[in-house]
């Protein structure tokens, strides 16, 4: 039998920098899972199935509501800090942290993208990740064709580690990742 899961507390106050602040799914959000769902590369590596349909995205948002309560991490909208509208998904993944570490991903809508919002998400998750006592290492798993997503890592403060060959199977074949982290200072 399984012990019983206990997540970590939710922020007090949604974490914010920049343009951007993170906040729990809304049922407006099917939007941005449509938008996103258009992207070739975003179902490879998460749940949102190609060309999304509203059920689909909705059922999508309840899936990015409901991973807090398994105690596997956090999953926060990426939302506009002026409007509240939803831009996006980012999340802090814990299932390492009785070894000091995380893992995160995010992704910025098409239609919201080349901003520098998912450089501010990924700062104000950071700083979020600071305040889970035990965690001393965020980390990063990036394609190395992705250079989007390499200028967010490195605009949020994250250093380039190495290559791992072979480190994850994404479209049914194993890909190799950029490794990018950040370590809580002090």
């Amino acid at each position: 039998m399984t012990a019983p899961v206990t997540p970590l507390p939710r922020p007090a106050t949604p974490p914010a920098h920049g343009a951007v602040v993170l906040r729990e799914f809304v049922d407006a959000d099917v939007a941005v899972g449509l938008d996103l769902s258009t992207d070739p590369y975003v179902p490879l590596v998460s749940t949102l199935p190609p060309h999304a349909t509203t059920d689909d995205a909705r059922d999508w948002v309840e899936r990015n509501r409901a991973r807090w309560a398994t105690g596997k991490g956090f999953s926060f909208a990426i939302a506009d800090a002026g409007t509240g509208q939803g831009l996006g998904q980012i999340g802090l993944w814990v299932d390492e942290l009785p070894h000091g570490r995380a893992s995160a991903g995010y992704f910025v809508a098409p239609g919201a993208r080349g901003r520098g919002l998912a450089a501010d998400a990924l700062t104000a998750l950071t700083t979020f990740a600071w305040t889970i006592p035990g965690l001393h290492r965020v980390q990063l798993f990036i394609e190395p064709w992705n250079t989007a997503s390499i200028r967010t890592a490195e605009r949020a403060g994250y250093a380039r580690e190495g290559l791992l060959r072979g480190h994850l199977e994404i479209g049914g074949r194993r890909r190799d990742v950029l490794l990018y982290a950040v370590v809580r200072s002090g």
